[in-house]
C-alpha cells in the first residue's frame, strides 16, 4: 500500500524559502508521477506541480513558476519542495500525491499524503 507522509511546513515571512519533504513507502512502478496540490482555507485543493521518477520531468502551475522547484531523490523514497519568495497567497495545507500519470487534475492521483501547513505571514 502505498503511505506518503509530508514534512517542512511551517510560518515563514513573505519573501522566505521553505523546503517541503514527502516520504514514499510501498510504491511500485505504476505510481510513476508524484505531485504536490495544495489547499487554502474556504478554497478548493489545487495544482501546484508534478514529476516524474522516470526521467525527472516536471510541471508547474503558472502561479509557481520561477519560484518553486520540485525534485526526487535517486532512492526514489522522497520528493521535495523548495519554495522561494514565498507570498501570503501560498499559504495553504500542501499536500502530496501519487499517480500513473502526469497531470494538473488531483483525480488522477488516488494516493494522499495528510498534508503539512504552510502560512506566509509577517
Amino acid at each position: 500500500q502505498v503511505q506518503l507522509v509530508e514534512s517542512g511546513g511551517g510560518l515563514v515571512q513573505p519573501g522566505g524559502s521553505l523546503k517541503l519533504s514527502c516520504a514514499v513507502s510501498g510504491r511500485t512502478s505504476s505510481q510513476d508521477v508524484m505531485g504536490w496540490f495544495r489547499q487554502a482555507p474556504g478554497k478548493e485543493r489545487e495544482f501546484v506541480a508534478t514529476i516524474n521518477w522516470s526521467d525527472g520531468s516536471t510541471s508547474y502551475a503558472d502561479s509557481v513558476k520561477g519560484r518553486f522547484t520540485m525534485s526526487r531523490d535517486n532512492t526514489k523514497t522522497q520528493v521535495y519542495l523548495q519554495m522561494n519568495n514565498l507570498k501570503p497567497e501560498d499559504t495553504a495545507v500542501y499536500h502530496c500525491a501519487a499517480g500513473s500519470m502526469t497531470s494538473a487534475n488531483m483525480r488522477q492521483f488516488p494516493y494522499w499524503g495528510q498534508g503539512t501547513q504552510v502560512t506566509v505571514s509577517s
